[in-house]
C-alpha cells in the first residue's frame, strides 16, 4: 500500500485546523492509502500549539510540529518534508484554501505516472483586484525565469518521494519551492481546481508581503533584471550623445539660443532614477547572497507532538 505524507503550512489557523484533519482523513480512507498528517506550525500567535497538542494525542496518523517562530511557509513545508516518510508529500496551507478533496485527482496522475502534480488555479474566488495582481504576477514571473514554472500554480502540489529528496538537498535558505519544484524536472502535470476564499479569520498577506513574494520569485530564478540594467545604461549613454550632439549643433546654428536650465534638471533626474534603480537591483541580489552565505539553520523546532504507542 502506498504511504502519503500531507505537510500542512500552519499560521493562524486554529479553526481550520480540525477541519483540515478530517477533510485530509477522509480523503486518504476513500483513495484506501496509507498516511500521516504532518502540520508544522509556524510560531502561530493564537492556539495552533495547543489545537495540534490535541490531535496529535488522538490520532497516530497525525504529527505536529512546532517552529519557534515564525520562519514562512518555504520554511514550514521544508521542515515537514525533513520528516516525512511517505512514498509521496502532499503540500497544502492550513487555510483550507487548498482543498484536500483535489488529492484524489494528484493521486490518480501520480499513479499514471508523474512525479509531480501541481494545481493550477482556473478561478480564484477572491476581489477582482486581487485576481487581477496575482494573475499578472504569474504572467511575468513565467516570461521572466528561466526555468519553465507554469503559470497560476501555487505551493498545493503532490510529489514522488525521489523529487521530496532532491529538494530537500537543496542548499538554499531563502526558498521559493514552486520554482525550486519546476527546476529539478521530472515528470510533471497540473490539475485545474477553483481556489476558495479563507474559510475563517482574515489572511495575513498584504500589499507588501505580496510584493515581497513576487520580488522572490523574481529574483531567484531570472536574471532579466541584470539585464534590465545593461540596457537602461546603453539607452542613457545613447540619449546622452543625443543631447551632446544637439548641443554642439545649436552651438553653431544658433549661437544666442538660451541654456535650458529645466531640461538639465530633467536629465539629471533621469539618470538619478536609473542609478537608483540598478542599485536597487543590485541590492536585491546581494541581499540573497548574502541570506546564503551566512548558513543559518532554515528553521528551529520547539517541539514535536505524537501520539506515543505501546
Amino acid at each position: 500500500m502506498k504511504k502519503i505524507s500531507a505537510v500542512i503550512a500552519c499560521y493562524k489557523d486554529e479553526l481550520a485546523i480540525p477541519h483540515m484533519y478530517r477533510r485530509l482523513a477522509d480523503t486518504f480512507k476513500k483513495i484506501g492509502a496509507d498516511y500521516e498528517i504532518i502540520f508544522v506550525n509556524d510560531g502561530s500567535p493564537d492556539n495552533t500549539e495547543e489545537v495540534l497538542a490535541k490531535l496529535a494525542e488522538s490520532d497516530s496518523h497525525v504529527i505536529a510540529v512546532n517552529h519557534s517562530r515564525n520562519f514562512s511557509s518555504q520554511m514550514a513545508f521544508t521542515s515537514g518534508m525533513d520528516i516525512a516518510m511517505g512514498d509521496a508529500v502532499v503540500l497544502l496551507d492550513g487555510d483550507l484554501q487548498d482543498p484536500p478533496e483535489i488529492i484524489e485527482k494528484f493521486y490518480e496522475k501520480w499513479l499514471e505516472g508523474f512525479d509531480v502534480v501541481y494545481g493550477i488555479r482556473t478561478k480564484r474566488e477572491a476581489p477582482l483586484p486581487i485576481q487581477i495582481a496575482y494573475r499578472l504576477f504569474y504572467l511575468v514571473f513565467h516570461q521572466l525565469s528561466y526555468v519553465n514554472i507554469p503559470l497560476n500554480a501555487g505551493d498545493f502540489s503532490l510529489m514522488d518521494r525521489k523529487v521530496m529528496e532532491h529538494l530537500k538537498h537543496l542548499p538554499e535558505r531563502d526558498r521559493f519551492l514552486r520554482g525550486l519544484r519546476a527546476w529539478v524536472g521530472f515528470s510533471q502535470t497540473g490539475v485545474p481546481y477553483t481556489r476558495p476564499e479563507r474559510m475563517f479569520g482574515k489572511t495575513t498577506n498584504n500589499f507588501f508581503r505580496n510584493f515581497n513574494w513576487a520580488t522572490k520569485g523574481i529574483f531567484s530564478f531570472s536574471y532579466v533584471p541584470l539585464d534590465m540594467i545593461t540596457i537602461l545604461s546603453f539607452f542613457a549613454f545613447v540619449m546622452a550623445l543625443v543631447g551632446i550632439v544637439t548641443q554642439i549643433i545649436l552651438k553653431f546654428l544658433l549661437p544666442n539660443a538660451p541654456q535650458g536650465f529645466t531640461t538639465v534638471l530633467v536629465v539629471m533626474l533621469f539618470l538619478g532614477s536609473i542609478q537608483l534603480l540598478a542599485l536597487s537591483i543590485l541590492g536585491q541580489y546581494i541581499g540573497k547572497i548574502f541570506q546564503e552565505v551566512k548558513q543559518r539553520p532554515k528553521y528551529i523546532v520547539k517541539s514535536v507532538f505524537r501520539k506515543k504507542i505501546g
